[in-house]
């Protein structure tokens, strides 16, 4: 059910007990309702009256409501609050989530909230926060069950009741051997199906897919979605289980990376938190910076048009057509940057750069004489120009339309090898490159086929 309603249902109800106090109904209202309904109808609350209302339920649930909302709500909530309650809230938040709210946090403010906590918790809070900011060790959670191989199915469910209070996922159960060694995985379905006495080491499964504590979270997520996983084991150089991504996660970082994508190929920097969060200076910076880069390569444009100036002055009809080449290559560009930077995101790209760049090129060569053949006809019969004039329009057209296939594969290519984002290839720059490659060709190597097709000299 989308906010707005949400809102529209709940909003009110919850307002009228706030003015009465109804205790008895505020708990009932923090107790019975899905929890991340509740954060839909509490984020728009004022912070006082968010941590009133939280006080009618158990510590547990206030957890839980807690982390379905926003990191910049979640921000602006414990700075509402004193560090006593604070490392209360803290404490009881899944391992993942009360890092990624506290690296959000003043550092200074952290160190102080540190020794507050359980000793446990807050060896495990500093050994996350070390890890690199988008590696797997930054999204994963350190609450797994475990069982040692020569377990019996009997002993590991024993084991598992005692585990399942503080486990992410009973889903999957590692099997470690010494060291915290990862040596295989059982499903919770194979040790309730099997009999009590057989050990785990029979029912286990050794081809584990696991994650390095360094590598990239995009990376992490995409083996989550291959293999179709409820988690995935991550280990360190030695093979050591350090902690899991759950397929929530992962879908988590799935949904971040296709937004950060869609805005650098929009030409905005992504933003740490969702738009209507996100101060105005702050899109405006954001914005800027590649609007104020766009105009310098708007300005090499012009530059360029001047250099021609003559030519123009000698052909008038040749700016009529600037539009068609422009947008011919900067359209085939930004279809070919678009696909390219899809199938690197899916890991569909398959061939080598070269293979790739000349699938490309046959695909712009046809598309290049379909749209040269409009060209052609447009100037002939449309303009009343010359076959000659006709003619270079066309041709101008299928090379710029060529050119801007391959670039626009190309680059995102170049950015991946380079360790960059390929999204860095964002259409507004394709068809800023391609406006200014398509004036030198139009120019250039268009009054070369004029001239050779009429027979005279250039101006």
């Amino acid at each position: 059910m989308p906010a707005a309603v949400i809102n529209t249902l709940l909003g009110p109800d919850l307002r009228l007990m706030i003015e009465e106090g109804d205790a008895e109904g505020l708990r009932a209202f923090c107790e019975e309702l899905h929890p991340a309904a509740l954060a839909e109808v509490l984020a728009d609350l004022e912070d006082d009256t968010v941590w009133s209302v939280l006080s009618h339920c158990s510590l547990p649930r206030q957890v839980e409501i807690f982390e379905f909302l926003s990191l910049h709500r979640q921000v602006e909530l414990v700075d509402a609050i004193g560090k006593e309650r604070l490392s209360k809230i803290v404490g009881e938040m899944s391992s993942d989530d009360r890092v990624d709210l506290l690296s959000r946090l003043d550092p200074v403010r952290v160190e102080n909230l540190l020794p507050l906590m359980a000793k446990a918790d807050r060896a495990d809070v500093r050994r996350l926060l070390a890890y690199p900011e988008e590696s797997a060790g930054s999204i994963m959670t350190t609450e797994y069950a475990s069982l040692s191989e020569d377990s019996t199915v009997a002993e590991a469910l024993q084991s598992l009741r005692k585990q399942a209070p503080d486990a992410e996922t009973l889903y999957y159960v590692y099997v470690l051997g010494p060291d915290r060694r990862l040596d295989g995985f059982v499903s919770l379905r194979d040790l309730v199906t099997a009999r009590p006495e057989r050990q785990v080491g029979e029912l286990m499964r050794r081809d584990v897919v696991s994650a390095r504590v360094d590598d990239d979270q995009e990376k992490v997520a995409g083996q989550v979605m291959r293999y179709d996983l409820l988690a995935l084991p991550v280990v360190d150089e030695a093979n050591r289980l350090v902690g899991i991504v759950t397929h929530d996660d992962a879908m988590d970082v799935v949904q971040r990376e296709a937004e950060e994508d869609v805005l650098m190929m929009g030409g905005v920097e992504p933003l740490a938190d969702s738009y209507s969060e996100t101060g105005v200076l702050e899109l405006a910076w954001k914005r800027g910076k590649w609007l104020m880069f766009l105009s310098l390569v708007a300005l090499a444009t012009a530059q360029v048009l001047q250099r021609f100036e003559g030519v123009s002055e000698e052909y008038t009809w040749l700016v009529l057509f600037l539009p068609l080449v422009l947008a011919s290559g900067g359209n085939a560009g930004s279809q070919s940057a678009a696909l390219i930077i899809r199938a690197i995101a899916l890991n569909e790209q398959g061939a080598g750069p070269w293979k790739l760049a000349g699938r490309e090129l046959l695909v712009g060569g046809t598309l290049g004489a379909l749209l040269a053949l409009i060209g052609y006809l447009s100037g002939y019969f449309w303009f009343s120009l010359g076959a000659a004039e006709s003619v270079m329009v066309a041709g101008t057209v299928f090379v710029v339309v060529i050119m801007g296939t391959v670039c626009g594969s190309l680059l995102p290519l170049a950015s991946k090898k380079l360790g960059a984002d390929p999204a860095l290839m964002s259409t507004p720059l394709i068809t800023a490159v391609m406006d200014v490659t398509g004036v030198v060709l139009y120019y250039g190597v268009g009054i070369w086929l004029l001239t050779t097709l009429a027979g005279t000299a250039a101006p």
